[in-house]
């Protein structure tokens, strides 16, 4: 009996990205593989990277580092955003004599479907480069997915690649251009998904507001839920993030219509302040952010609404930071994600003047996570003495809960059985305790 290849993954980044690496746990399932964990000695590692800040890249390279040490002997594949741009400092940390390890490839975000049937090779040298051209790149990646280890909810990867180019942002080039997968592909991936049970997916992509627009088979991002809505009544679908102008009439409705369409939006701010969503290239004003809000919670008052934030971006003064704030203090939002400005070699922002310093991103960052806590006790107290039904994901070691996250994004935690996990169930939430929404099973469940 031929001794089975021991394979090790790890994914640093996105929901994209993910996607993409149960895809590759997939293929060498399929092939008679093991995955084992990335800390172990592995025959071959797959490192799925990020380069989305200069922190994602450093690990990116740490984790390369780490591979080498616990097997010199292993072949490693890296690929991901920052294997598509810095294939070149990839390759010098495994040319590394002290390091001792040669075999590794790179495969870029183009040619991802290719990694498993490359990584098995026999007859593979040790130094390959399969990055190509990304930006010339027409079509999304074929891959598949059947599980997705340790998750109760599935990733639907509908569309790769994004044309907006923020002044500070390196994805473009990093995935080229908006390539959408065709909908009989999405389709059969759905079945798969609720063949293994999946009761919630979450539909993902760089862009998804750009659905369809590349293909001519007449669907954009609103079609698509609504075709998915009506054709899995009883899955729940999620969608992760979408623009601003990408809020409009058609998804409000779909989302009041649509019992399986989750009341959860996320979408990317920024700036509170237009000078900056100008320097940023960002194609929106405050003043349309604001009215799309108020449309998402006129439509639906109990949604939940986040948003990304970036600061510390070169030209933000004081008063830009205040304007960000103040707006963000002012909007009936539930959650902040936080990020500081990290200059990115290759966009435009990296050579802006007016560079923010370090100590101030950190003051700034500290008054944003303040607005971040306060809008998420606002929010939870505002649901409070409800019934929602709860996608149940897994026990907390730490007190014994079940946890799980209702419709509009709260995660609630209550007393129950091992065997309600992966079941949605309506549980009546009751108290916040130390910051925590406590809830308990409600008798008449279906």
């Amino acid at each position: 009996m031929n001794k089975k290849n021991k394979i090790a993954v790890t994914t640093l980044g996105c929901k994209v990205n993910q996607f993409e690496s149960a895809s590759f746990i997939t293929g060498f399932k399929e092939a008679d593989c093991e995955v084992i964990p990335f800390a172990d000695s592995a025959d071959i590692y797959i490192i799925n990277t990020c380069a989305v800040t200069g922190r994602a890249s450093q690990q990116s390279r740490q984790i390369l580092r780490r591979a080498i040490r616990t097997n010199p002997e292993a072949r490693i594949m890296v690929t991901g955003c920052y294997a598509q741009i810095a294939a070149e400092q990839l390759f010098e940390i495994g040319q590394n004599k002290n390091q001792g390890n040669n075999n590794i490839c790179i495969i870029g975000n183009g040619n991802k479907h290719l990694l498993v049937e490359t990584a098995l090779r026999h007859d593979l040298p040790d130094m390959v480069m399969l990055t190509g051209k990304i930006r010339e790149k027409k079509e999304i990646c074929p891959l598949p997915v059947r599980r997705f280890s340790g998750r109760t909810r599935a990733f639907l990867r509908i569309q790769d690649g994004c044309n907006n180019f923020c002044s500070y942002c390196i994805i473009p080039y990093c995935r080229g251009q908006s390539r959408s997968s065709k909908l009989s592909s999405l389709l059969e991936q759905m079945d798969i998904f609720v063949e293994e049970g999946y009761r919630e997916i979450i539909i993902t992509g760089i862009n998804v507001g750009k659905y369809g627009l590349d293909l001519n088979e007449g669907e954009d991002i609103y079609s698509l839920l609504d075709k998915l809505c009506r054709r899995y009544p009883e899955t729940r679908i999620r969608l992760s993030s979408i623009e601003p102008a990408e809020v409009n009439e058609r998804l409000l409705e779909l989302m009041t219509r649509c019992n399986n369409f989750m009341p959860h939006l996320h979408i990317p701010l920024q700036s509170g302040d237009d000078r900056i969503l100008q320097l940023m290239n960002r194609k929106y004003t405050v003043e349309l952010f604001v009215e799309k809000i108020k449309k998402i919670i006129f439509a639906l008052p109990h949604a939940a609404i986040g948003c990304d934030v970036l600061t510390g971006f070169p030209g933000e003064d004081s008063k830009a930071a205040e304007n960000t704030w103040r707006l963000l203090s002012n909007l009936p939002i539930s959650y902040l994600h936080i990020f500081p400005y990290s200059s990115r070699p290759g966009t435009p922002a990296a050579s802006f003047r007016k560079q923010v310093s370090p100590d101030d991103k950190r003051e700034r960052i500290k008054q944003l996570q303040k607005i971040n806590d306060d809008k998420k006790i606002l929010f939870y107290l505002a649901n409070r003495k409800k019934s929602h039904r709860v996608l149940i994901e897994n026990r907390n070691n730490k007190n014994g809960l079940l946890h799980g996250f209702s419709a509009n994004y709260i995660p609630l935690q209550f007393k129950g059985s091992e065997n309600l996990i992966r079941q949605v169930m309506s549980v009546r939430y009751e108290k916040l305790k130390d910051g925590k929404p406590l809830a308990n099973i409600e008798i008449n469940n279906e």
